[in-house]
């Protein structure tokens, strides 16, 4: 296989539009010999209606909960070759050789012989089909993130996939000509083999032809691990319930259900109505009519659907050309009642162009429509998932196929109708005229139903786009300073922030107040920030164990908790020294642009973590804030991180209030929610501060999905610049301590105060007021002394 690393935007190469069309002309031309061939079952294999009926559908159900376990492992594939290729020339090579064992049937073997042997070989057609097929279709969806050549990519593949439909129609014609074989089911078991071998080439051509990036070196994926893999049905379960939860998703997934079960439902009878209805039963005055029922569509389709399709989706949108061309085919649906004339079999050609407007345009369009859905999930949750959505959509295709199959052989038997027999019943073969025309009319006015208020339209397409764009634009270097009056811009009660809460210090002097500091500290405080640099070292040098255990040794008696940055140059030595004093620990992974780096701290954090010294695991901090790598690549980690340390360890990342509030992903990723709240970054004057910090809180709360919530920094700095209406002084340090102690302990949460020390490296990124955020000065020394 050739390996293009390049990504596929915008406009797709035709030679690339081609190879997917040829791939599509596989996929579509299995079910379309299937369908011809299954008719040998009852025609002249002998089996029961009942048993036709379980053939369809027990292998399709399988296959449709295999699809989303599929999607979820090609969604998360590191491979040189990137996620799909290499699943969908194996699932071909499987495909081909078991559809050309499952049809080798003897009639002298007997039905119920012939019965299970064709149920097995169909389990594993069906396995070799959802290998294939959940990759090949997320391929489609990720080949363009352009609104309209998403509809002209699908439009060229169904174009060519549909020729299976005009081709297999002509197996009948083979099938049941004496001159050709001498009874159809020695025909079908030729025509398998034929058929087998020329579908698994084509499958294997996008595999082998269409550009892929290689994925070898991505960190966003969740690991492909015997344990990942039994969480991963869980993921898929929650996939599923997040996937209907779209409401655009889950309207294309019904309408496809109704209309195309419909469909398939009826598209049986199509043989037995010509036969029995315009023939009187006789196949072979019936001749080609059957198959030109089939082509004669198929072609309509191919030359006059799918161009009009093509043309109209850009002229009036998907979802008004998605409601006109099922409304034609209703009108099509309607014709062929009348134009079924005994007699006269010509007339129902005049019905066709109308008719197959119904499955012509469906999957040209959804499909296209389920790429944009693609982009407005990636936009809310933060993944790229379009395999598990391809899986699903096509989950409900194959669920609907299934349920078809089945419905096929119950409704031939309410109407007593006995495939095989000379004449039939009376009012029989009524019966399946009735249900050939009423059934898909009710799916595809249904359908039209459900559709009228599908909103995601070509404006909001571009809106997500435009949006997506935006976060995958290189990283810009950034202040650890926080966005000033972010609160007032997403608080809509931003006119209660500037009340007083908690403690009144208006009647207190700066040296009672600083006694209340020394006894709230002397009591013990939850948790503290560590600062491990001494004055004259900046961040990353190497920390030596004699500067970490003189500073551990400090602020010891006055913390139960202390939280680190990083796992490398030293502070990998921080946890077991903090544990051998009886501290707890949240164990940071420092995660940048830095991919090699970031490589080492997640090493580092999980060897730690398997030595038992880690207490919560932090994965980052602020990475997302400075902009430096993608939520996606975020949660890559995270999960690796979750997925190799003992699940007693709770897995979390650390940022600004506000990252968590839009981030539905992040906040999934995370077993708990450990958050950054700074109300004097945002410029918060400091008697109001705690107010701020309450309702930092609050909304991180109402965002976290019912997961605990932990402070990881907090603080008021002693000295530098203003921040609007923030001052940082040595009193305003001690007011603003004192009063999220009180308020932490009051409400049970855990917060850790930033920051141990002061830290002079901090001046080149935020002047001096970086540099005075400790509770110990630069010289280990306690600042507020009463």
């Amino acid at each position: 296989m050739s390996n293009n690393n390049s990504n596929s935007t915008g406009i797709v190469p035709m030679s690339q539009k081609i190879a997917f069309g040829l791939g599509m002309l596989a996929n579509q031309m299995f079910p379309a010999a299937l369908g011809i061939f299954m008719v040998v079952l009852v025609e002249n294999l002998g089996m029961p209606t009942w048993m036709w009926g379980i053939t369809f559908f027990l292998p399709r159900i399988l296959d449709a909960f295999i699809d989303p376990i599929m999607g979820f492992i090609s969604d998360n594939t590191r491979s040189k070759w990137g996620r799909r290729r290499q699943y969908v020339f194996i699932g071909s090579i499987i495909m081909g050789i078991s559809f050309i064992v499952m049809w080798q049937l003897y009639r002298e073997s007997g039905i119920d012989y012939n019965f299970y042997y064709f149920l097995i070989w169909s389990i594993v057609f069906y396995l070799g089909l959802s290998i294939f097929s959940v990759p090949f279709v997320a391929m489609g969806y990720e080949m363009s993130d352009d609104f309209h050549e998403r509809t002209s990519i699908m439009a060229i593949s169904q174009w060519i996939g549909q020729w299976a439909w005009v081709i297999a129609p002509w197996f009948w014609v083979v099938m049941y000509d004496p001159s050709w074989f001498p009874n159809a089911d020695t025909a079908t078991r030729t025509l398998a083999v034929w058929v087998g071998l020329s579908c698994m080439i084509l499958a294997m051509i996008p595999a082998i032809f269409i550009k892929s990036k290689s994925t070898i070196d991505e960190v966003s994926y969740s690991p492909l691990t015997f344990r990942t893999m039994g969480g991963s049905l869980k993921e898929i379960f929650s996939s599923f319930v997040e996937a209907f939860k779209n409401s655009p998703f889950r309207k294309l997934c019904i309408a496809t259900f109704l209309i195309f079960n419909a469909f398939n439902t009826v598209a049986g009878f199509t043989f037995f109505i010509v036969v029995y209805y315009l023939f009187n039963g006789s196949s072979a005055d019936a001749g080609i009519w059957p198959t030109l029922f089939g082509c004669l569509g198929a072609l309509s389709t191919t030359f006059v659907v799918i161009p009009i399709v093509s043309w109209m989706s850009k002229k009036m949108e998907k979802k008004k050309t998605f409601l006109v061309c099922q409304g034609i085919s209703v009108f099509g649906y309607i014709l062929l009642w009348f134009l079924f004339i005994p007699g006269k079999p010509y007339m129902f050609i005049f019905a066709l162009p109308f008719f197959s407007f119904g499955i012509g345009s469906l999957f040209t369009l959804m499909m296209s429509m389920t790429a944009d859905v693609c982009d407005m999930d990636e936009l809310t949750s933060g993944k790229r998932r379009e395999g598990i959505f391809g899986a699903i959509y096509w989950w409900m295709v194959k669920f609907g196929f299934a349920i078809a199959g089945l419905l096929t052989g119950i409704i031939m038997s309410f109407v007593d109708f006995h495939p095989g027999a000379a004449t039939q019943t009376e009012g029989a073969v009524t019966g399946l005229r009735l249900f050939f025309s009423g059934i898909p009319i009710l799916g595809t006015l249904i359908a039209m139903w459900v559709m009228r208020d599908y909103d995601l339209t070509e404006e909001k397409a571009k809106e997500i786009k435009k949006e997506l764009d935006s976060r995958k634009l290189p990283a810009k270097k950034q202040s650890s300073a926080y966005l000033s009056g972010k609160l007032l811009s997403l608080d809509k009660i931003g006119s209660t922030l500037n009340s007083k809460l908690g403690i009144d210090f208006s009647s207190k002097t700066e040296a009672e107040i600083a006694k209340q500091f020394s006894g709230i500290l002397n009591n013990g405080l939850h948790g503290l920030c560590f600062s491990p640099y001494v004055e004259g070292q900046d961040a990353g040098d190497i920390l030596s164990e004699n500067q970490i255990k003189r500073r551990l040794d400090l602020i010891a008696p006055h913390v139960q908790w202390i939280r680190t940055f990083s796992c490398t140059e030293g502070n990998e030595l921080i946890p077991e020294i903090a544990h051998n004093i009886g501290l707890k620990i949240v164990v940071g992974a420092w995660i940048s642009a830095d991919k090699e780096r970031n490589e080492k701290e997640i090493q580092s954090l999980i060897l730690l973590a398997k030595a038992g010294l880690v207490d919560i695991a932090a994965i980052g901090n602020e990475v997302l804030h400075r902009e430096e790598i993608a939520e996606q690549e975020l949660i890559g980690y995270i999960q690796r991180v979750r997925a190799a340390v003992p699940d007693s360890i709770p897995v979390g990342y650390v940022d600004a209030y506000y990252q968590f509030l839009n981030r539905p992903a992040l906040v999934d990723a995370c077993d708990l929610i450990l958050v950054n709240c700074y109300p004097f970054w945002e410029g918060a004057d400091n008697d109001f501060a705690l107010n701020y910090l309450n309702r930092m809180m609050e909304l991180t709360q109402l965002a976290s999905k019912g997961k605990k919530v932990i402070i990881t920094e907090t603080g008021w700095p002693s000295k530098g610049d203003n921040i609007e209406a923030a001052v940082p002084s040595r009193l305003n340090a001690m007011k603003y301590f004192i009063a999220v102690q009180d308020w932490a302990k009051n409400r049970e949460i855990e917060l850790f105060y930033f920051s141990s020390f002061d830290e002079s490296w901090k001046i080149k990124q935020e002047g001096e007021v970086g540099a005075g955020w400790g509770i110990w000065d630069k010289n280990e020394n306690l600042k507020f002394n009463n």
